[in-house]
């Protein structure tokens, strides 16, 4: 232990004591500060694009080798999630999915995700995860065009184990679940922090309980979200090693609105990440039902305008009595000035957009470029797979903005100083 030694003061400098004391504090404070913000807790959320993934596919094939055993296990998978897929769209009236052969499905799976495998010299066991490219297999599930989306929601993933909460001020399970959670299947558009940085101190345990919409639009502008939404998580552990009782709810909004709730049981520690991947899959079902159901609209509070007061108008109006008549006469309209409009007001605002690639990147950036008065556009975060943000000047508001953005082909979605927009 290092002994912090302070110099000798004579008794009659006071003045001197309180100023070391309170230098003191300020250090320990700003110590504090830092230690809060730096350290390894961020779990940076992997770029989602629209294509389909089912996870949790279990098999257990025998072959020639380890490596035709593979073969086999990985295209027996294929089949699996194919029809898992089919059945989880509900299609076909809970019938079974078309019967493809393997190189159709092998055409349409963009890549295999291996949750845990055992390889043996001619069996392997293994639980697996199928992403289905959406181009290829949209024609097969017989979808058309886009599905809407809703207004960019920020995350908040509340997990409360033993007594404490916890968002982002320790890495935790929950949060990596919400981060490995490909959102370009979802009708949600999730807006997620990584947790690094200042997330810690803006995004806490204690944040979901303000009412402040001032701090809450602070807040919102900062990730460029619309509104916000709370997936709580609370783990019990019946005994260690035993079983782990999840209880999970669905809340929404700076007040905190429930929305629903269910329980899921792991039966040790092994199984809970797969329980709470489970977990974020019904949360965001269970979303997409608000979002259908016309509840989990952007709270109109969050993006409140200012009220013009027209009876002291009227009263401002009235005291200074009516306008002096102008002259009459071709003189009189020779010598009148002609009056110019006066030039709108310069803002700026955030438009977030969906990048899959980098020319999404430019495409966006011409449109918007393109929008009359636009006096600049410039990227300030680029996500390739996920949703980049750029920074746009503009002489108007933010209507007008996005009404020429939608006049130039853009789906537009209105936050509160920010906007969504995609083809």
């Amino acid at each position: 232990m290092v002994a912090l030694r302070l110099p000798t003061i004579a008794l009659p400098g006071r003045n001197t004591l309180i100023a070391a004391g309170a230098a003191l504090a300020l250090g320990v404070a700003g110590v504090a500060l830092y230690a809060q913000i730096e350290g390894d807790r961020g779990i940076a959320p992997i770029a989602s694009n629209g294509d389909f993934e089912v996870s949790g596919i279990e098999v257990n094939t025998a072959g020639e080798s380890a490596e035709d055993a593979r073969s086999k296990g990985w295209r027996e998978a294929q089949r699996k999630a194919w029809e898992k897929l089919w059945a989880s769209n509900g299609l076909g009236g809970g019938g079974a999915a078309p019967a493809l052969d393997d190189g159709t499905i092998d055409g349409m799976v963009s890549a295999v995700v291996v949750e845990h495998e055992q390889i043996g010299p001619h069996r392997y066991i293994a639980r697996l995860g199928v992403i289905f490219d959406r181009t290829r297999t949209s024609a097969y599930l017989g979808m058309q065009g886009q599905v809407s989306r809703s207004a960019p929601l920020l995350i908040v993933p509340v997990l409360t184990q033993g007594g404490v909460s916890a968002v982002f001020e320790t890495r935790t399970p929950w949060q990596k679940a919400w981060a490995e959670f490909r959102t370009g299947e979802s009708v949600i558009d999730y807006v997620r922090p990584n947790g690094a940085g200042a997330d810690s101190l803006l995004l806490t345990a204690g944040q979901v309980t303000r009412r402040s919409r001032n701090w809450w639009r602070l807040v919102l502008d900062e990730f460029g979200a619309a509104d916000v939404i709370m997936p709580m998580a609370r783990l019990e552990r019946q005994w260690p090693g035993g079983p782990i009782k999840g209880t999970f709810t669905a809340r929404h909004g700076p007040d905190n609105r429930f929305l629903g709730s269910f329980e899921l049981t792991a039966p040790n520690e092994d199984k809970l990440p797969s329980m709470l991947n489970d977990a974020v899959h019904r949360l965001d079902q269970l979303y997409a039902q608000a979002l259908a159901a016309g509840t989990l609209a952007p709270d109109p509070t969050l993006n409140t305008q200012p009220q013009v007061d027209q009876a002291m108008i009227d009263a401002i109006v009235a005291k200074l009595g009516p306008a002096p008549k102008a002259a009459q006469g071709p003189a009189a309209a020779q010598d009148q000035p002609t009056a110019t409009p006066s030039a709108a007001a310069v803002s700026t605002f955030t438009v977030q957009f969906v990048t899959p690639d980098a020319a999404a990147v430019d495409a966006a950036l011409d449109g918007v470029r393109g929008v009359a008065g636009v006096q600049s556009a410039s990227t300030t975060s680029i996500a390739m797979g996920g949703t980049s943000v750029m920074r746009v000047t503009y002489s108007g508001d933010l209507d007008a903005l996005a009404a020429g953005l939608r006049a130039r082909g853009w789906k537009v979605t209105q936050g509160a100083g920010a906007l969504s927009i995609r083809k």
